[in-house]
């Protein structure tokens, strides 16, 4: 996994490493890869021995895994006073699928971590991970201007449609092809049936609702208020939400469980933050997962373009984010005012940053290449820091390119760090 690289050089860094990301996304192999012991404190047993003491877990052969801290919150500053107790870095790693609540933050952590637990956060796989995508071209390579044309594997709409359905987990790699669409669909089914639940029960009904209504509005930018409109206009009267605190609150559970992962507004190199739209984007943190809220399949994506184009993007700027964080460079979009936009900033550490548009039809190229042209002439015409590159994603195109005007044209499949 790509996250490796930065695990090793945090254990270098760090006392401890702690590693969030939704669960079966991979956190606990990639863990082990670097561990000597492991604690699993998913087993009751093993929490029970650690709740009445501590010191019984937390002497192992180092580095110490410490699987799932969170369902035994006290592990984080036992760990931090460990780190503090010795110069010794790479001690321990801790992972983590479920963000604590403000509460249980306030109440049972008493210290950051900051300066000792350096925080990695992982990602269900990227196409490159998976081996779907050729790596035949590398985002380093586009930044430094190295990048040459390449012919790439042929792809279809139908292989586009089962790599969204199937996602990137893992276990779902050798997987058949018609049974792709269990494992998404077994995990909004677990969101469902125990997971948002933690203080409080929650409607399961309203739940469902909202995750279908996010993955109607997968990869836009919408307001809470449009969200909880979207739900009651396909619900009867006596089934709608009727205020926007519910809606935060069941957000707020998606955002600690790892299922959204949504995409911040860039402005750091535009003059005038105030003509910026702030709202981030919305993401499930795998598109497989809109796909299995809305109960879609390779068909329905296939007589439903629109929908598909959306879903694709989320795709892609999934990766795209994974493959910016090797760099240790950010994922953004842009929008202003005017309607100037792009879908994906890569920001990198030195400053510089690259726009990227991102289409399904190869017929959308020349479109894309027109509105990435057009920003950048806007930024240079307001003295603002110009896109140090410009660049279309696609699906279904087999060739990497650079066109004549200086915008890269990469399909997905064809993409790495």
């Amino acid at each position: 996994r790509l996250v490796d690289k930065k695990i090793k050089d945090y254990l270098s860094i760090f006392g401890a490493v702690s590693i969030e990301g939704p669960k079966w996304c991979g956190k606990t192999w990639s863990s082990l890869n670097q561990a000597n012991s492991v604690i699993l404190l998913d087993d009751d047993e093993t929490r029970q021995k650690a709740d009445l003491s501590l010191e019984l877990v937390l002497n192992n052969e180092r580095p110490e895994l410490i699987d799932e801290w969170n369902l035994l919150p006290k592990i984080w500053d036992a760990v931090r006073r460990k780190c503090d107790e010795t110069t010794e870095k790479g001690i321990y790693i801790l992972t983590c699928s479920t963000k604590l609540t403000d509460e249980e933050q306030k109440k049972k952590i008493h210290h950051s971590g900051a300066g000792r637990i350096g925080k990695i956060n992982m990602y269900t796989m990227s196409l490159y991970e998976s081996g779907d995508s050729t790596g035949k071209v590398s985002i380093e390579d586009i930044k430094n201007g190295k990048m040459k044309n390449q012919i790439n594997e042929k792809v279809t709409l139908e292989k586009l449609a089962d790599l969204i359905i199937r996602g990137g987990w893992p276990s779902n790699l050798n997987i058949a092809g018609d049974k792709i669409g269990i494992i998404p669909k077994s995990y909004i089914d677990a969101i469902l049936d125990k997971d948002m639940n933690d203080d409080k029960n929650r409607d399961k009904s309203k739940m469902l609702m909202l995750l279908k209504s996010l993955a109607r509005n997968e990869s836009t930018v919408v307001s809470n208020s449009t969200l909880l409109k979207d739900i009651n206009e396909f619900q009867s009267e006596n089934e709608r939400i009727e205020s926007r605190t519910t809606v935060e609150d069941y957000l707020n559970v998606l955002n600690r469980l790892h299922i959204t992962d949504n995409q911040d507004a860039y402005s750091e190199n535009y003059r005038s933050p105030n003509r910026i739209g702030k709202s981030a984007k919305r993401h499930f943190t795998d598109p497989s997962l809109a796909v299995a809220a809305l109960g879609a399949t390779p068909k329905m994506l296939l007589n439903d373009l629109n929908m598909f184009g959306f879903i694709f993007e989320s795709l892609c700027e999934h990766d795209l984010k994974i493959y910016a964080e090797y760099h240790d460079a950010k994922l953004f979009h842009f929008r202003d005012e005017r309607g100037n936009e792009a879908d994906a900033i890569v920001e990198f550490p030195d400053g510089t940053w690259g726009a990227f548009e991102i289409k399904l039809g190869a017929n959308q190229i020349d479109a894309a290449a027109e509105e990435l042209l057009k920003l950048k002439l806007i930024m240079e015409k307001e003295g603002d820091t110009p896109p140090k590159l410009l660049c279309v994603i696609c699906g279904m195109s087999n060739m990497a390119y650079k066109r004549p005007d200086g915008v890269y044209v990469v399909p997905i499949t064809a993409l790495k760090p």
